[in-house]
């Protein structure tokens, strides 16, 4: 296995424009290829998650032209859903953004497809929304263990109707079925059961499908109409803002050791739910600026929180690591769905903090952390998830080496994420 060793860091000061959000990434993709007309989409992300996407939508007989230097695609819309003739077997990796609205719009369609993932993606639940997407007439199979993939799918297209998701593990259950309800012959009627998690993630969709010509009426975040036979309609060029996920640990850096982060595109009027890390890093002590199309983070005297961070779930694994440079315990609250992401983060990330000597308590959908009076050096594994690599490379700011294993993994959202630390950190 690689590893990445990164020395002891003294200051973090400088500019970073963001590379494309993976989740506006895959829906743009998505929602172009079922749209009429072409569609220009600007500051992609390229990494694993979006090729693996791109590489289904090649199989499904979607063309697009794709210049990976500008992170620039011009994608060639089918004007409604898929129809294939030849059965379709489509490997997803463990792109959870590709798999689940892939599962939905591909029912709208006519076909035969199986959907593969890596073997974790076999552990990822998928139950809800087959569920779902059954009651709307989808004709679904697992091939292996109930409720996960790999699947089957028979396509004749969906009737639609009243259907209902539980929206307690995922939102990506729920974002699926609102990207399929627009192509269902008599539209949809979606009410969402349990406590819908990370709802900003739904917030995004919704504003996406605006941008691509579909109408859905909102009712509170428990009822979601949605006319049938909508046409999806591309904007001519469509705009990626710099991933707000990634933006974390820049921002979280400087609230450490800093000097000052500026970020560019994201910002103050940005769709994505995590700008709110800023507010969290703020409220620990952080001196944060906004813009319209930026954040600026400058050191602070940072202090424990305990806070509900359910709105934000890969934000807060930022927030589990700077907990180890703030003054009392951090407590971090309803994340319960951490256990079905990439890995089990809640149990992965209470394993490697407490390699730097704090104590840890995991609970069933919580986390505290009391940080150590030294933070001791330590070998860090990543469990195969990118946001755990980039989490931990924080630890470098506590004035000791650490050890990044499999440092690789970040290529599922961004590659070169440790070139760019780089360029930022000034060691001692």
């Amino acid at each position: 296995m690689d590893s990445l060793i990164i020395n002891p860091i003294d200051r973090i000061d400088g500019e970073i424009n963001l590379p494309g959000s993976k989740s506006l990434s895959n829906r743009a993709l998505l929602m172009a290829a079922v749209a009429k007309g072409s569609t220009q989409i600007d500051n992609l992300l390229i990494s694993d998650d979006t090729l693996h996407m791109l590489s289904a939508l090649r199989q499904l007989g979607v063309p697009y032209s794709l210049d990976t230097g500008r992170n620039h695609c011009v994608v060639t819309g089918l004007s409604g859903p898929v129809q294939t003739i030849v059965p379709r077997e489509l490997f997803l990796g463990n792109a959870g953004t590709a798999f689940r609205p892939l599962c939905a719009v591909l029912c709208t369609g006519t076909g035969e497809y199986i959907l593969r993932g890596e073997p974790r993606m076999e552990e990822r639940p998928i139950g809800p929304l087959v569920v779902s997407l059954r009651q709307a007439g989808a004709d679904i199979d697992y091939l292996k263990n109930e409720g996960y993939p790999p699947l089957r799918i028979c396509s004749r297209g969906l009737h639609g109707g009243r259907v209902r998701i539980d929206g307690s593990l995922s939102s990506q259950f729920l974002s699926a079925l609102l990207l399929a309800a627009p192509l269902a012959r008599n539209g949809m009627e979606i009410e969402v059961i349990g406590n819908l998690v990370s709802e900003p993630y739904i917030s995004l969709t919704l504003h996406m499908l605006e941008q691509f010509g579909i109408a859905v009426q909102s009712r509170g975040q428990r009822l979601y109409i949605i006319d049938g036979e909508q046409s999806y309609r591309s904007p001519g060029r469509y705009l990626v803002e710099g991933d707000a996920s990634s933006a974390t640990y820049f921002l979280a850096a400087a609230a450490i050791r800093g000097g000052t982060v500026k970020v560019t595109g994201v910002g103050a009027r940005s769709i994505q739910g995590d700008i709110r890390f800023a507010d969290v890093l703020e409220k620990m002590g952080a001196v944060v600026q906004r813009g319209d199309d930026y954040i600026a983070v400058s050191r602070g005297t940072l202090k424990g929180i305990d806070m509900d961070l359910n709105h934000i779930p890969d934000a807060a694994m930022t927030i589990a690591v700077t907990a180890l440079f703030a003054a009392g315990p951090t407590v971090i609250r309803n994340i319960g769905n951490w256990r079905i992401k990439e890995t089990d983060r809640l149990r992965a990330m209470a394993n490697e903090l407490r390699k730097t000597g704090a104590v840890v308590e995991e609970g069933d959908d919580s986390l505290t952390v009391i940080p150590p009076d030294q933070i001791r050096e330590a070998v860090i594994d990543t469990y195969q998830d990118h946001r755990m690599a980039m989490c931990f490379s924080l630890l470098a700011l506590g004035g000791v080496p650490v050890i990044i294993n499999d440092p690789g993994c970040t290529a599922k959202t961004f590659p070169d994420y440790f070139e760019k630390f780089a360029l930022l950190s000034h060691t001692l």
